[in-house]
């Protein structure tokens, strides 16, 4: 995909089909409700009497072990909204979640800036930062090896550098975005070996981090991009980066639009100070090891600013 079919928010079916990585079966599963539903709800989500987490994933299993214990925590604290039980469901594609988001059938969502301002625009609002992996924030940084005869962005011209998958933020987004606004012509490829132009930087989807890095370190590409905390600590000495984007949040906490007001900011409180509670960091470890919740430091500017860059990759 070039950066020209990267498209506008206003078309976002058409982009999000790209990520064909994380295709699942057509229907997408929902983890059981941990309690039957009760009497007709009076402030309920869409008058339902569950509180839906999602996430997008190719193994629906994993997803709802990892949510189910937040999914439950929350059901838990929210009786006064007639909200009795927790349920996950798992999208296959971003497509879907925006969807989902739009239609009031998810509640909350979780990922990466870029995705999330993808659904938070198709029906949602960012109202937390999730320090996933125990990280607050993260960036991109291109790396390629420390023997390498490349020095600088402009010496990638004419070469292939490896990319995580199409809505990644920082294996496609960010490095993406910073190749344009430094005056370069970054291409999609179809393979590593593709011929590239003298002034394009070609990029080609490995569709993990751990992929890019092998690739860079075998001479299969000439640099990869990847987040600052992929990077295994055995390879560290062996790579150098030429290029070290701005941090945003590592991740972002999305609600659905309609909401009660009142209800959200008890979601917010709740994952705010579930960190400080007997069962909170055993929930927290196994949804893949959050540290904890808190407010997105300058959000308004964050969200600008991602909203500039996402604005650059999509013309």
């Amino acid at each position: 995909m070039s950066n020209k079919t990267l498209i506008p928010l206003a078309l976002i079916g058409l982009v999000l089909g790209l990520a064909g990585c994380r295709a699942a079966p057509t229907a997408a599963p929902t983890a059981a409700p941990t309690a039957a539903p009760t009497a007709a709800p009076t402030a309920a989500p869409a008058g339902r009497t569950t509180i839906v987490l999602a996430d997008i994933s190719d193994d629906p299993a994993k997803v709802i072990k990892r949510y189910q214990p937040l999914a439950d925590y929350l059901a838990a604290h929210l009786a006064d909204y007639d909200i009795t039980a927790g349920d996950v469901k798992v999208a296959p594609d971003l497509d879907t979640m925006a969807r989902w988001m739009k239609d009031g059938e998810v509640d909350l969502y979780f990922d990466s800036p870029f995705p999330a301002l993808i659904v938070s625009d198709a029906g949602g609002q960012v109202i937390l930062r999730r320090w996933k992996s125990g990280v607050a924030e993260y960036r991109t940084v291109l790396v390629v090896k420390k023997d390498s005869p490349f020095t600088s962005l402009g010496d990638l011209r004419g070469h292939v550098v490896a990319y995580d998958e199409p809505y990644s933020t920082t294996g496609y987004m960010l490095p993406t975005a910073y190749m344009l606004e430094s005056g370069f012509k970054p291409v999609e490829v179809q393979n590593t070996d593709q011929a590239v132009g003298q002034n394009e930087i070609g990029y080609f989807f490995g569709y993990s981090d751990e992929n890019t890095i092998d690739w860079v370190l075998t001479d299969k590409v000439s640099a990869g991009a990847v987040s600052d905390d992929a990077i295994p600590d055995e390879v560290k000495d062996q790579l150098t980066s030429l290029l070290e984007s701005e941090f945003l949040p590592r991740n972002l906490v999305v609600v659905r639009s309609g909401l009660d007001a009142s209800l959200v900011q008890t979601i917010k409180e709740l994952l705010i100070g579930i960190d400080q509670t007997p069962e909170g960091p055993e929930i927290l470890d196994a949804f893949q090891k959050t540290a904890k919740f808190d407010e997105v430091p300058n959000l308004a500017a964050t969200m600008s600013r991602m909203r500039a860059l996402y604005d650059l990759v999509s013309k």
